[in-house]
């Protein structure tokens, strides 16, 4: 049986970027990345190092689905432990705004499973994006808000295993 995709977003699940900005969260490590021709500052960036080996032991084919997309694997999977991965390549969706609230990542993560079981960890999915993924992708899918004031939890972590070992 093919492992399921888990479709992970950085900012908000791995790095949260809501927290308090002069409280870095418990067992998080700083990196500061330069943002040249974007911002005179680099981006501050909270990462949990211990998030890459709990998301290896899930059962899943982990898979970038974020704005950083190829750039994950250079600045994030390396503070994480987390090897090379896939990324989606959102291409000409990325950042787009929708008049029906979709987000603008749904429609490709629903290509990019073609037909596989997936969790998407996120936290900026909506009612919209789980009536659009029951709509259009035929295998059990799971879309799992994480608050970006805290990041990913054990309860997150919890709740995305059973999903992965659960059957068909």
């Amino acid at each position: 049986m093919t492992a399921p995709l888990l479709f992970l977003d950085v900012d908000g699940p791995l790095n949260p970027y809501a927290a308090k900005r002069t409280r870095r969260p418990e067992g998080y490590t700083t990196l500061r990345v330069p943002m040249p021709g974007i911002a005179t500052r680099p981006l501050r960036v909270w990462l949990n190092p211990a998030h890459g080996e709990a998301l290896l032991g899930l059962g899943y084919e982990l898979c970038w689905a974020t704005t950083w997309m190829a750039e994950a694997n250079h600045w994030i999977g390396p503070v994480i432990g987390l090897p090379e991965l896939p990324y989606v390549d959102f291409g000409t969706a990325l950042l787009g705004h929708r008049p029906d609230l979709l987000h603008w990542k749904t429609e490709t993560l629903v290509a990019y499973a073609a037909g596989r079981r997936f969790a998407w960890v996120d936290d900026e999915q909506s009612p919209a994006d789980a009536e659009y993924v029951a709509a259009h992708h035929a295998a059990p899918a799971l879309l799992h808000h994480v608050d970006p004031r805290v990041g990913l939890r054990e309860a997150d972590f919890t709740a995305l295993a059973a999903f992965a070992a659960s059957p068909r």
